[in-house]
């Protein structure tokens, strides 16, 4: 039997790999005509709304807003929530008054209860109540018939809510054809369903319910040889939301497509449901590896968002067109399989408002560890120690810096995770702790698909304890993944999770050390052999079918493995996990990357604005694989994807298996030392990095972030994705195109000048700028009024940079300030939050002086790292220039001046880099 399992295994991912060669196999994958409950939703017309609110239900608390909605056809009863929320956001839920069973109501991705402020009803007639959200001009208008929202600033409707009337909510319900096992039963059912029936209609109501005819897919569906059964029935939602003076809207990732979003009219809706997608195809709204339902709207009056807390699959219409009045309008329609309909209304009215309130209700992107910003290898596989060693002694030789190198599945015992190959990796920790003499790390892989082997002790524990996922016959689920016949724990329950992160101790996870950190693969879940290629819907997770919380599993799996990582350092260490993935709240347990893309320009090009949707949502800790995933790029395409990955938040290459070797040095000596200097730019930036995750993590704004994002009122920026700003101070347009021998380049900002960060040439803003380019060139800007700091000292790790001297680039405004920041901690503990171990200061240039003050003068943090240069852009030559610091002393600093470039840089100012002191130019 096992020889037979083996060969069946090794026939399954022989299929996989045949079927990837060329590209995604579509019919794997459902259209919304193959969803029947997309189908069923789609074909509602707008106009024909059957809701209207019973106002005479209405009832007014100190924390929200309540009324019964009634659907018109059916006489089914709904209940309307309605809350303002602390921070300018509205919330809205809406579930069954009085279900036959509870439906699902996502947990643990929000932080916290969100906390509330008062409404008040400024009027109400029998048509309409009118509430104030704070402010004379803000109001929310609830109409009863049909049932409307209206958020008003003033006379302007900033958004409506269901104004299109496709509010549609499937109740849940018992089959009229189901066989009673007994007459008892069958007695017990009819009485609880006109029991039910009689509850549909509030007091007063007396016409007939419409009989409900049901659909096909409404209790089961096929798609392919997958039958889905469904026990409740048709359990969908739907809701619509119109978006007055919006042309442009954006994010609900993960799609292969640009970041503006385009009109769904006329093709598929965007799909959110997390799928292991093979090779995806360029410009595609199909569903990927992971999904947010957060869609952001902006013009240049204001910025919008809307969080759709929904973990079912999930489609999204995006129609945009002319509202009334000629006025541009934008209407997007939420559908989901199941659950309620919870959604918050983020009123921004600027970008980072939006940001700072989705972060308030999902959290902030974990401060990684300084080690993770800098460069990853990675390979599909490394083969043994000593191929590992070899790599890595490859990169002393080339003079390459790296940080992590990472191991895939064939590091395993036979795909079993948490284990190592005996005889390709005999000794780990002897490995682990060549790295770490180098001051180096390695990332293994931990998929949550578990052989099933009763020799193995994690399937042997799990099986044990009961938390493997069920099937719905109650046993446990198995599906096909790399270790042939496999099991997949219940990540949803927080025993399984405690468990899980408990197996990454020392003593549990045999060989591993502190060095060790973890990816998380294959977590959507993949299932080789379930319909399209993921877990049936009507498996179970305790009372709650998979297909409810179908788009939270990875999110859970990166959840235990960060806490894993945690504990094994009793609460010490920072984690570093890599997931693929993902949903809304998954910024708070580490990084993720955008999965199996191609060796191909297209592919270069994409990254780009997936991880700009990315991090519009939340999620700033993200990369694509340098260089493609699949094929064999050439080393023009690879030096360019180094280029541009460089510059982008994770930075790692990695390979299929059946691809050709492709280490840097791999090329020949030219490419190779193109590659170097890329790398190297990362390694000196990683300060200016380090910084703004520090501020992402505080405050929610994006790392890798769109130009709109920084000039919200200029429209030339709305539709950009082939350029983007690392927080506000440096521009970055990659060369993306084969043979390319020119770029242009959009500089926003009228009045403001950018300096090219290479020949410190200096360029007006708000114009479009040609760039002749060579292979050497990375086109990146550093914004006129800023300071950036640097290392320039490049060693074989960051850690060894740790003690290193700064240098200091002053970009002079057109009125000749800057100013910026620089953040110091031990890059890897959590002794910046609880014991306030970390420098964080504000540097300034302002009067012919540049300063560091203290920002935070309740931390303290030494540091020996002193300031070694500073170089002054747009500078004029002074006559002197002296040092003064706070013990009062006073010295002169030497320096030198290019006229060419009006570029002057000061030498050795010799000053610590945790005090205060002043540079005064004469």
């Amino acid at each position: 039997m096992a020889s037979f399992i083996e060969r069946m295994c090794l026939y399954l991912v022989l299929s996989v790999f045949l079927s990837i060669t060329q590209a995604v196999d579509r019919s794997n994958f459902k259209t919304c005509d193959q969803s029947a409950f997309c189908s069923r939703q789609r074909a509602l017309k707008p106009g024909q709304s059957s809701y209207r609110a019973l106002l005479e239900t209405l009832e007014l608390s100190d924390s929200h807003l309540t009324v019964q909605l009634l659907n018109n056809n059916n006489k089914v009863l709904l209940l309307l929530e309605l809350y303002r929320l602390q921070g300018n956001m509205t919330r809205v839920k809406i579930n069954e008054l009085k279900p036959i069973k509870p439906r699902y109501e996502v947990p643990d991705v929000l932080i916290t209860d969100p906390p509330t402020e008062l409404m008040s009803v400024v009027a109400q007639d029998e048509h309409r109540v009118v509430l104030s959200l704070g402010g004379e001009d803000w109001r929310l208008i609830l109409s009863a018939q049909p049932f409307r929202l209206d958020i008003m600033e003033g006379p302007q409707v900033l958004l409506s809510l269901n104004s299109r009337g496709l509010l549609a909510f499937e109740q849940l319900r018992i089959r009229k054809d189901t066989k009673s096992q007994t007459d008892t039963e069958e007695a017990g059912e009819k009485e609880d369903t006109e029991k039910h029936d009689k509850e549909k209609v509030s007091e007063g109501e007396e016409e007939e319910a419409e009989e409900e005819v049901d659909q096909p897919g409404m209790w089961e569906e096929t798609f392919k040889t997958h039958t889905d059964t469904k026990p409740n029935g048709p359990s969908s939602i739907s809701l619509d939301f119109s978006l007055p003076g919006v042309e442009h809207v954006y994010g609900i990732p993960e799609h292969a497509d640009g970041l503006r979003l385009k009109n769904t009219d006329g093709g598929d809706p965007y799909r959110l449901y997390n799928l292991d997608v093979f090779q995806y195809e360029l410009f595609n709204p199909m569903a990927l590896y992971g999904a947010v339902p957060v869609l952001l709207s902006h013009n240049t009056h204001r910025t919008m968002g809307l969080f759709w807390l929904n973990a079912a699959e999930t489609w999204v219409d995006v129609s945009s067109g002319q509202g009334s009045s000629e006025v541009p309008q934008t209407d997007v329609r939420w559908i989901s399989e199941s659950g309620i309909i919870d959604v918050f209304i983020m009123l921004g009215p600027r970008p980072n408002d939006v940001f700072t309130q989705y972060a308030s209700l999902t959290g902030t992107q974990a401060f990684p560890p300084l080690s993770s910003l800098a460069y990853h290898q990675c390979r599909w596989n490394y083969n043994d120690q000593e191929d590992v060693s070899a790599v890595d002694q490859g990169f002393d030789e080339h003079d390459i810096p790296y940080d992590f190198i990472w191991l895939d599945i064939e590091h395993t015992d036979g795909k079993r995770y948490f284990t190592w190959d005996n005889n390709k990796f005999p000794q780990p920790k002897d490995m682990l702790q060549g790295l770490l003499d180098k001051r180096r790390k390695m990332v293994t892989i931990v998929d949550p698909h578990i052989k099933v082997d009763s020799s193995y002790k994690i399937h042997t524990e799990i099986r044990s304890r009961g938390y493997y996922i069920k099937n719905k016959d109650g046993g446990d689920y198995e599906g096909w993944c790399w270790p042939g016949n496999a099991g997949y724990p219940d990540f949803t329950n927080p025993e399984m999770r405690k468990w899980w992160a408990s197996m990454f101790a020392y003593d549990q996870y045999e060989g591993s050390m502190g060095n060790l950190y973890t990816w998380n693969d294959m977590n959507e879940p993949s299932v080789f052999n379930g319909p399209e290629v993921t877990m049936h819907k009507d498996a179970l997770h305790g009372p709650w079918e998979h297909r409810d919380i179908h788009n939270l599993y990875g999110f859970y799996v990166q959840m235990a493995t960060a806490e894993g990582q945690i504990q094994r350092s009793g609460g010490l260490e920072r984690p570093f996990v890599l997931t693929r993935a993902f949903f809304a709240g998954s910024q708070r347990y580490g990084a993720v990357w955008t999965g199996d893309n191609a060796a191909e320009w297209g592919h270069l090009k994409m990254s780009i604005p997936m991880c700009l949707s990315l991090g519009l949502v939340g999620i700033s800790f993200c990369g694509a694989d340098v260089g493609g995933f699949f094929k064999t790029p050439s080393a023009e395409l690879l030096v360019r994807w180094y280029q541009a990955g460089a510059y982008q938040p994770f930075f790692r290459a990695h390979a299929h298996l059946d691809t050709p070797r492709r280490e840097p040095w791999l090329f020949g000596p030219d490419n190779t030392a193109l590659i170097r200097e890329a790398v190297r730019q990362r390694y000196t930036l990683l300060p200016y990095w380090y910084l703004q995750f520090y501020h992402s993590q505080r405050t929610g704004q994006p790392v890798m972030r769109p130009l709109w994002v920084e000039y919200p009122e200029d429209i030339a920026t709305f539709s950009i994705d082939d350029e983007f700003l690392i927080g506000r101070d440096l521009l970055v347009h990659p060369v993306t195109d084969e043979g390319s021998s020119g770029v242009t380049a959009y500089l926003p900002g009228n009045g403001e000048v950018w300096y090219d960060v290479h020949t410190f040439q200096r360029h007006d803003g708000a114009q479009n700028l040609s760039i002749p380019v060579t292979m050497s060139s990375i086109p990146v800007f550093q914004r006129g009024g800023s300071i950036i700091c640097r290392k320039n000292r490049v060693r074989r790790s960051s850690s060894c940079m740790e003690n290193d001297p700064y240098t200091l680039y002053v970009a002079l405004d057109s009125q000749g300030n800057a100013e910026g920041e620089l953040y110091i901690d031990d890059g890897h503990t959590f002794k910046h939050e609880t014991d306030k171990q970390f420098i964080h200061r504000r540097l300034s240039f302002t009067g012919n002086s540049l300063s560091s003050s203290d920002l935070s003068p309740d931390s303290q943090f030494p540091t020996a790292s002193w300031v070694e240069q500073v170089n002054i852009l747009g500078a004029q030559k002074p006559d002197a220039v002296t040092l003064t610091t706070t013990d009062g002393g006073e010295s002169s600093v030497g320096f030198e001046f290019d006229p060419d470039t009006a570029v002057l840089t000061l030498r050795k100012p010799g000053v610590n880099a945790g005090v205060n002191w002043t540079l005064h130019l004469r």
